[in-house]
């Protein structure tokens, strides 16, 4: 079976809802025993419930993933992993006049340090392991400007730069690391923001940014996940350093 992740144990943060639910079932499913972190571990749980429910294995961890000694200690309790999904980020509306000091601290505490954190431990499961896989979630803003995404873009850009490093750094260990980039994707994430940020606007929100991808509607989790499956798998073993924008034409089509 391609794409098969059958003995793999994979760790996906952020991974009780949207994107990262989606990537911690389609994984299950692929075989791998999944390990969630998540801040709410309620979302986390029913996660896991409904992976169990399909016959397959998880476990979930409550996890603020800018918290080095929570990291370190769950990486230790699990024992050793394979593949390690960055998934977990926060949002921010907002350009430089309207970013406070208090705001970039705040991303760069979870999209930054987050991912720093859990890939620190990864590579040394990797190494003793003999190698490992790590996709890291970007952005269209990691490489194309966005308005009034300050302080979220230099958080992705730094993702995309992050993962080309150590994709460099560990190429003879045996360690692939790639990422994903997808433009919007119609998650709860996606529904909450705009609720908070377009209050009575939402409907038409919605569509003006469905609307923005050239194709003409947002994505879906699972075309996310499934992406993300692939470059897990031993079919995407020649892939290492490398980006991979899932946007519906925006980066290349839009103007």
């Amino acid at each position: 079976m391609k794409f098969n992740l059958k003995n793999k144990v994979a760790l996906v943060t952020g991974g009780g809802s949207g994107i990262g639910k989606a990537i911690s079932q389609t994984f299950a499913a692929a075989g791998a025993m999944v390990h969630i972190l998540e801040m709410n571990v309620e979302s986390g749980q029913q996660t896991v419930n409904e992976i169990k429910e399909a016959g397959n294995q998880a476990s979930v961890h409550q996890c603020n993933v800018t918290d080095a000694a929570q990291v370190a200690k769950i990486f230790q309790n699990i024992g050793g992993i394979d593949i390690l999904i960055n998934n977990a980020g926060i949002a921010h509306v907002g350009n430089i006049e309207n970013t406070s000091g208090d705001d970039m601290d705040r991303l760069y505490q979870v999209n930054i340090k987050g991912l720093y954190h859990c890939m620190f431990h990864a590579i040394t499961d990797f190494k003793t392991r003999g190698g490992g896989v790590i996709i890291n979630m970007a952005s269209i803003a990691s490489t194309v400007g966005i308005s009034d995404r300050f302080a979220y873009s230099m958080t992705k850009g730094a993702v995309l730069t992050m993962t080309y490093s150590v994709a460099k750094d560990y190429l003879t260990e045996g360690i692939r690391c790639n990422c994903i980039s997808p433009a919007r994707v119609h998650t709860p994430f996606v529904d909450n923001f705009i609720a908070k940020n377009y209050p009575g606007k939402e409907k038409e929100t919605f569509a003006k940014l469905s609307a923005t991808q050239p194709i003409g509607r947002m994505g879906k989790p699972q075309e996310i996940a499934d992406m993300a499956l692939f470059l897990a798998s031993d079919e995407a073993a020649f892939i290492t350093g490398t980006d991979f924008p899932i946007d519906g034409g925006f980066i290349k089509l839009n103007g």
